[in-house]
This record gives C-alpha cells, sequence and structure tokens, in this order.
C-alpha cells in the first residue's frame, strides 16, 4: 500500500485532524463548495481584501443551485422596481410576517429580519454582479416562466393562513433567461465574478476532516485531490458551504424518513458531509427531519379550482396554496393514493403532466361513477364533493378558507380524477435541515456558543427555509445568496 493511500484512510468527516503534518495550502478563508452560498461568500470575502481558496468536490461549480429555475424570493421596503411596475408596494412587514410563517415553528426571527429589511438592498448586488431581470409580471399561477419574464406569485402569499396575517405580495424573481433553468445563468454570473476577484477555486477536491488546534480552533481542513491528502491551513476560518444531505438516503432514513416516500431526490453530491464535519467539531445540527416536496400539478391555474382527495375520499388542504405545500400535506396521508378532482369547467392538462407523469384515474358522468371507478369507500367521495359544492356555491370554504375567487361548486360533467399517486408521479425533494449558525454564519454549539473558525452557510446551514409547509420557490436562493454574503463579510473581519 503506498503511503498516499495510507494517509487517505486516516481521516474521515466525523472526526476532525487534530494535528496537520505539514500545511500543503495556506489562505485566509477555506470555503467548501462553490455553490451559490460559496460563490456569494467567496464574493464578499475577496471584495474585502482576504485571500479566499475555493474547494469544489466536482469537475465544475454550480451544484444543486445551478439545477434551479433560479428564482429569489425578494421585496420589502416599498418593493424592487419591478414590483412597483406590477402594482404592488411591499411593506418590509409583511415580507417579514411572511418569512416568519413561512419558517415554521423553528423560524429563526433574526435572520428573518435581516433579510428581510435588506432584501431590496440584496437586489442591488445582483445587479451588480450582473444578473439580469425583466420589467415583466406574469400574473398567472405558474410554476416557473418558461419565458424570459421575471415576477411571479412564487409562494402561498395569497392563500390561508399566510394571507391574514401578511399582505400577499409576489416576491419571485426569475433572471432574464429564456426557457426553464434559469439557476445555470444565475451560477455563472456568480461563478465569473469570483473568477473576476482572484479566488484560488480547485476543482476536484474533496474535503475529508476538519483540522483543530489544541483549542479545538478550527484552523483548516483536509482536502482530498486525486487520491492524495492535502493539509490547507485557513488563518481566518473555514466555510462550509456544501449542500444538504438528500442523495444520502442512509441519512435522509435516519432523519426525515417520511421524504423516502420519494424515490426523485434534488441534488448533485448533496451528501451530508458539510453538516457531518460542523458535527465532527460540536455544531449542532436542527430541524433534520424537515424537508421539501412537490408535484407541479398546475397550471393551467383553473385545476386550482378543483380540490385534493386522499384514498379515504377526504380532501387535506386548500389548494390555492403553493404546490410544495399541497404535496407536503399529500406526503402527511398515510397512503400512496391521491387525487385531483375536476369537473368540465375546471380541467385542463396539466402543463408539467406528461413530466410529473400526471395521468387521469378516473372519469363519468356523475361523481358516484368517478367513485366506483377509483374504488373508493362507497359514499366517501360523493359526500366530500356535495359539501364542497354546497359551500363553494356560497362563495366559502369553512374547512379549509381556499380563497373566493378559487372556489367553483364541481358540478358540469363530464368528472374527472386526475391520478396525484406518491408512487408514480414525480415528486422532487431536497432537505431543510442543517448546522444552526448566526445570521453572520458562524456555526454554533448545542447550547449556541460559536465554534470558533467555523461558518456555514447555505443547505449546510438551516438558514430561512427550514419547514416543508411554508416553503416558497426562491428561498433557497434567497438564503443561500444572502446569508453567504453575510459570512463573507463576516469571516474576512475575523482576527
Amino acid at each position: 500500500m503506498s503511503a498516499s493511500s495510507t494517509e487517505a484512510m486516516e481521516y474521515s468527516l466525523s472526526r476532525p485532524c487534530r494535528k496537520a503534518p505539514r500545511w500543503d495550502i495556506e489562505t485566509d478563508i477555506a470555503i467548501i463548495g462553490f455553490g451559490a452560498s460559496g460563490a456569494s461568500a467567496a464574493i464578499e470575502a475577496a471584495s474585502a481584501g482576504a485571500q479566499v481558496t475555493l474547494f469544489e468536490a466536482t469537475s465544475g461549480n454550480g451544484g444543486t443551485s445551478a439545477l434551479s429555475g433560479g428564482e429569489i424570493y425578494l421585496g420589502g421596503n416599498g418593493g424592487t422596481p419591478i414590483q412597483k411596475a406590477a402594482g404592488f408596494s411591499d411593506d418590509t412587514e409583511a415580507l417579514y410576517q411572511y418569512l416568519l410563517m413561512a419558517g415554521g415553528p423553528n423560524a429563526d426571527a433574526a435572520k428573518v429580519r435581516l433579510y428581510a429589511d435588506n432584501s431590496l438592498k440584496h437586489y442591488q448586488w445582483l445587479l451588480d454582479q450582473g444578473v439580469e431581470y425583466k420589467n415583466s409580471f406574469i400574473p398567472q399561477r405558474i410554476v416557473e416562466p418558461d419565458t424570459d419574464d421575471c415576477l411571479i406569485w412564487s409562494g402561498s402569499e395569497e392563500a390561508w393562513p399566510f394571507s391574514e396575517q401578511a399582505k400577499p405580495c409576489p416576491r419571485g424573481h426569475t433572471p432574464k433567461f429564456m426557457g426553464m433553468g434559469a439557476g445555470r445563468y444565475l451560477m455563472d454570473k456568480l461563478a465569473a465574478r469570483v473568477v473576476a476577484l482572484g479566488v484560488d477555486v480547485r476543482y476536484d477536491s474533496r474535503a475529508v476532516s476538519l483540522i483543530t488546534d489544541e483549542a479545538s480552533r478550527v484552523i483548516g481542513v483536509v482536502i482530498r485531490s486525486a487520491g492524495t491528502d492535502q493539509f490547507v491551513r485557513a488563518r481566518k476560518g473555514v466555510a462550509l458551504c456544501a449542500g444538504g444531505f438528500v442523495m444520502n438516503r442512509e441519512m435522509v432514513k435516519k432523519n426525515a424518513p417520511w421524504m423516502l416516500q420519494s424515490n426523485h431526490p434534488i441534488g448533485t453530491v448533496d451528501d451530508g458531509s458539510g453538516i457531518t464535519m460542523g458535527q465532527s467539531v460540536g455544531g449542532a445540527a436542527i430541524n433534520m427531519s424537515e424537508g421539501f416536496v412537490t408535484l407541479p400539478w398546475y397550471p393551467p391555474e383553473s385545476l386550482i379550482k378543483g380540490i385534493f382527495i386522499n384514498e379515504r375520499g377526504q380532501r387535506y388542504i386548500n389548494e390555492d396554496c403553493y404546490h410544495g405545500r399541497t404535496a407536503h400535506h399529500g406526503l402527511q396521508q398515510r397512503s400512496t393514493r391521491l387525487f385531483s378532482l375536476q369537473d368540465s369547467e375546471t380541467y385542463g392538462e396539466p402543463a408539467f403532466g406528461l413530466f410529473a407523469k400526471i395521468g387521469i384515474a378516473g372519469t363519468g358522468d356523475s361523481w358516484e361513477e368517478v367513485e366506483k371507478e377509483l374504488e373508493l369507500p362507497a359514499g366517501s367521495l360523493t359526500t366530500t364533493v356535495e359539501l364542497y359544492n354546497r359551500f363553494a356555491a356560497e362563495g366559502t370554504d369553512p374547512l379549509f378558507h381556499k380563497a373566493k375567487k378559487w372556489l367553483k361548486p364541481l358540478n358540469k360533467p363530464p368528472f374527472v380524477a386526475l391520478d396525484c399517486r406518491i408512487d408514480v408521479c414525480f415528486y422532487p425533494t431536497f432537505t431543510l435541515g442543517g448546522l444552526d449558525t448566526l445570521p453572520t454564519g458562524e456555526v454554533l454549539t448545542a447550547d449556541r456558543k460559536p465554534v470558533p473558525g467555523l461558518y456555514a452557510a447555505g443547505r449546510t446551514a438551516c438558514g430561512l427555509p427550514r419547514w416543508g409547509e411554508g416553503y416558497s420557490s426562491g428561498m433557497s436562493l434567497a438564503d443561500a445568496t444572502f446569508f453567504g454574503r453575510q459570512l463573507g463579510m463576516s469571516i474576512a473581519k475575523a482576527t
């Protein structure tokens, strides 16, 4: 066995290296991961004059950020120019309250406050990095633009219970990029800025262990590249921006087993390595049971006027909320059979139907026929539809509070049940739990004391999006870019 292979076996994610045999690389800041959070951290740290070395496990930049639609959740302080041009005034307190609700029972009020107060400035920062936004608004409910348009309703802003406590406003800002998948465009802009600032970027370089001194301060990281371990000294600290853990199915099974109902994890590396390294030096991981799941079942938006039922014929959600919220509640039904009921006036072929594998499970000229074709308990579906129709005709939904604009009795035959089975359709997922951090990026212990020399952002940390029921498109990239920036500024000032 060679010396290099023996050396490579000595270090692990779950155990820090207590003494480096040498320093192969010396830098001010070592950033692990070249996605949106790592790029944003590098930009701010390098702009502040720090020497930055960025390590990426794969052969290119982008990570999961590059797989996204590129949306960033922005607003507050009266609104962005695009929100204003569309006729919206976005109050900072409304943005704050919505994000606080979206964060769920364990929302981080300090992070929400900082982001709400500075979101408009963050929009300007994105422009300064070369990201372009078209001054346009799509009022219809969609998943993401397939054009180069910008502003959309990207969450549950107009839906109960959010609309009761926060004035609704569209905040999903998608870059000026023709077609879907603008995350690659966003990453190209950030990556170009990273290179322009002279950051030392090293690809095919995987972090395998943190390095600490006698006082348990993080002073570096072991990097494995081409089968050889390199010992990196980071004078100001190490930043973990290595993504979440959705691709580590054993880690998902241990922390969020409900997510295993879906066989469509969204990620690149996302193996939990950043979280595990943080835990190895005392960092606390929080909200590890939380994750995002969705089923892109609209547009057309007319489908929102239908209702979702489970295999017991029961309705379980107000269908006018964000597609991720309807899917999240669907996965809590303790069954795989879910259906979207439509009549001839609401039905339209789902735009993502072929991609999402949403087919037709049953049809009929009466709801009794549909119920029988779906093999549901006699009277279960028909009773649910009868109750819904009675109240919808009055413009109310006392059970689930769907907004009046989406209420219509489902009484125009023929009737259709769309097949939304969990084990058949495309339900993509990613994790929301991660290391507990301060808004400035410092990783915290279980008693919320900073781990000296260690920082984290993006999905390695637990940021703004931390509750599947409250997630909105654009929150992940908002969190990654904004709090990546806070990390970069904070670590650059470290002594």
